[in-house]
């Protein structure tokens, strides 16, 4: 009987993101440090997050760009942490837009493949291409709720038996 618990237990632990994803092992370099000298890194494999800024799709591939992020242990982007500098992403296939919207959370792991410099604004910034051998594109958190007698336009903190309108000359507290 245990052991039959045990292994419908264990399908319960299965998790949805990639092994490769998950596995803190892969040593990254930071994006700023292959921007300021990339001959070290062309050809490395990286492990890298952050949120979408924009996505665009030619004819076999999608690029994704990316506002880098520090990664947590299971590699899911920090959305509360500052910014890392700015790298792309070459997906094949067509990725739909909408289901990659601005902002939200995106790791991948592959190799990088070469520097490329564009616009940002006015000023040129090189960006970092990664080939993305494996991806994730996190869920959205859940919204937060706020507790009950906050969220109630009625709500009146100061209301209690002293007040109200039955109180006055004519009336005490408890009448």
């Amino acid at each position: 009987m245990a052991v039959v618990a045990l292994l419908l237990l264990g399908g319960c632990a299965t998790s949805q993101v990639p092994e490769e994803i998950r596995d803190p092992a892969l040593p990254s370099p930071a994006v700023t440090d292959v921007q300021q000298r990339p001959e070290g890194f062309i050809g490395r494999r990286v492990r890298w997050g952050g949120t979408i800024l924009d996505v665009h799709n030619a004819r076999d591939t999608t690029r994704i760009e990316i506002l880098a992020r520090p990664l947590n242990g299971s590699g899911e982007p920090d959305d509360a942490a500052d910014g890392l500098g700015r790298f792309i992403v070459e997906l094949p296939g067509f990725k739909d837009p909408a289901e990659y919207p601005q902002r939200r959370r995106f790791t991948v792991v592959g190799p990088l493949v070469r520097m490329e410099t564009r616009d940002v604004g006015e000023y040129r910034y090189p960006y970092p291409v990664v080939t993305g051998e494996t991806w994730y594109l996190w869920p959205n958190p859940p919204p937060v709720a706020t507790p009950w007698p906050y969220d109630y336009p009625w709500y009146r903190p100061w209301y209690g038996p002293s007040f109200g309108p039955w109180y006055g000359p004519w009336y005490g507290p408890w009448y």
